[in-house]
């Protein structure tokens, strides 16, 4: 494993500071503190900074040996938000902010970002211009999107744009990364069944939609069984059903709930047009009324060719070929996709282990409990730092060396 030198001698406290950035985490387009430290380390290495896109996001901005002459750039983006969940670690760098944590890692791309600006801004080994891109709000807000509205990619035009996420249960050391749909589409769906209440002792004075539930939500898996290709991928989950309020009254109405998710576009258009389909004429042939509501939530994540090999080439030089693997898609979501929308670019993963790191903590302070994304046992760990910060310099090295931006595909 090739790591530079200078970051492994700053990666203590850069985790410091990571380790700061998770005892005060922030919700979506609240990450003011976050945003502070991060302008603030920003600004005492001497990186020009533009704040408020995104309405929390922050912009660095670091020229090469040729101050940005040449007309070539290139964005890194990390996320900074946290989710609204209660942390049950007891470790000393906990959340100090009950139902808030960073249980997906964002203290740490965050870190991991900072830790690679602080080397480029001292070395500046390249000609050319780095952005580096602090988004807020990626767990539900749409934080990349934006930032894009706010003109990310017009004030600072740059011709590929790159993402990181760590990923619990690859090795560290490892990373992943395959072209093509990484990560799906997400979406909801919000249907009401309104029947006609009644004693349930007299059912045949109401129109039950209990039954009409019942039935539109077995009917929606047909949807991926039989008009769905089977070679395409697409999820329909029904996550949530509510209604009632006495074991002896029919009620008026029914609420069903759930997520959508696809790789494409005609696959999610497929599936909520039958959705809809299914769910009027369901009602009808009890009935009963409903009213549909579907929201396209996050586009798919569709890395670029050429940069994801660009990319698998500079980490096969940093940790070998048997450290980068292709990363499976999966149904989980990410907002980097509105970035990859509009420029080219590539979401790849960084091993985060096990979470044997946590045993590691002075006085422990965490259970058995799965470090996973999104568990409340959750934390990045801080071996990555130097490592992905590793891969942000060489990329931006190595992007700048090249005679076309991402190299050859």
């Amino acid at each position: 494993m090739k790591l530079i030198d200078s970051i492994l001698t700053e990666a203590a406290g850069i985790a410091a500071i990571r380790r700061d950035i998770h005892a005060h985490p922030e919700l979506c387009f609240e990450e003011v503190r976050t945003a502070d430290v991060v302008a603030a380390r920003l600004t005492d290495w001497g990186i020009p900074i533009r704040r408020g896109l995104g309405t929390t996001g922050v912009v660095g901005i670091v020229h090469g040996r040729d101050g940005g002459a040449c007309g070539r750039a290139i964005g890194l983006r990390a996320d900074m938000d946290a989710l609204p969940m209660t942390e049950l670690n007891t470790f000393g760098h906990a959340s100090r902010h009950h139902g808030k944590m960073h249980a997906c890692g964002h203290d740490g791309h965050t870190a991991m970002l900072l830790a690679a600006a602080q080397h480029l801004a001292k070395h500046r080994n390249f000609d050319g211009t780095v952005y580096l891109i602090f988004q807020p709000a990626e767990e539900g807000g749409g934080g990349a999107r934006e930032m894009i509205k706010d003109g990310l990619f017009k004030q600072f035009p740059m011709d590929a744009v790159y993402g990181m996420h760590n990923w619990p249960g690859l090795p560290v050391g490892g990373f992943a990364l395959s072209s093509g749909p990484v990560m799906a589409s997400s979406n909801e769906f919000h249907i009401t069944i309104h029947g006609k209440g009644a004693h349930a002792a007299l059912p045949h004075n109401g129109i039950d939609p209990v039954p009409v539930a019942c039935q539109m939500v077995q009917a929606f898996q047909t949807i991926i069984t039989r008009n769905k290709k089977p070679v395409d991928a697409g999820v329909i989950s029904v996550t949530m059903i509510h209604t009632g309020e006495a074991t002896n009254v029919v009620p008026d109405s029914c609420e069903i709930q759930g997520t959508v998710r696809t790789f494409t576009y005609e696959v999610l258009d497929l599936i909520e047009r039958r959705m809809q389909e299914i769910a009027q004429h369901t009602a009808a042939a009890f009935g009963a009324t409903v009213d549909f509501k579907f929201k396209r939530n996050y586009p798919p994540t569709v890395n670029h060719a050429a940069e994801t090999a660009f990319a698998r080439r500079v980490l096969q030089d940093i940790v070998g070929p048997e450290g980068v693997l292709n990363q499976e898609p999966t149904m989980g979501a990410e907002d980097f996709a509105y970035m990859l929308q509009e420029k080219p670019g590539c979401y790849l993963f960084i091993g985060n282990g096990d979470g044997a790191h946590r045993g590691s903590y002075e006085g422990g302070g965490h259970d058995a409990g799965p470090c996973t994304l999104h568990n409340p046992h959750y934390d990045f760990n801080d071996d990555l730092i130097p490592l992905g910060a590793t891969f942000w310099v060489r990329l931006v090295e190595d992007w700048f060396a090249q005679a076309k931006p991402g190299g050859a595909a």
